[in-house]
């Protein structure tokens, strides 16, 4: 965990990678949790039998649940002190190289890109970089921003 004391050491950090987040397994129960919130039911998520039969082996997380997990990771590999608030500004690219089968193990590694003074703050962005335990191809890659508000 790196923990940075206001926007001036944060602006050093930028162009480098900070670390990564521990491992986090995907279970079934994720996926379908996942599965009822969004009303993606789509069978290669929830169909564990029918997936069995499929490309994958097996049923596969959704990409938007993988990349929900980014917060969770961020908050494991950072902090920002002396801010009254950090919030999601959104994303500027986000690709998934590779599936996520059910019982995968993921974690997020992250790089400091960039650090923009706004009107209401400072613009962060960050690459984050899903890795699947196993796998040469990380499962997501997003470029995501955030807004930290003095």
């Amino acid at each position: 965990m790196r923990i940075f004391h206001g926007i001036e050491e944060l602006k050093g950090a930028v162009g480098t990678h900070l670390g990564y987040s521990d491992w986090r397994t995907i279970n079934q129960e994720q996926i379908d949790a996942f599965a009822d919130a969004t009303g993606d039911h789509q069978w290669i998520h929830v169909d564990p039998a029918r997936a069995a039969q499929g490309l994958f082996g097996s049923t596969i997380a959704h990409g938007y649940l993988t990349l929900s997990l980014v917060p969770s990771f961020l908050n494991q590999v950072y902090r920002i002190e002396d801010t009254t608030m950090a919030v999601n500004y959104g994303a500027n690219r986000v690709r998934y190289p590779s599936p996520v089968p059910v019982g995968s193990r993921l974690r997020g590694g992250v790089e400091l890109l960039a650090l923009q003074q706004t009107t209401s703050g400072h613009r962060l962005t960050s690459r984050v970089t899903i890795d699947r335990e196993g796998s040469d191809k990380p499962a997501c890659v997003a470029e995501v921003l955030s807004l930290l508000v003095p």
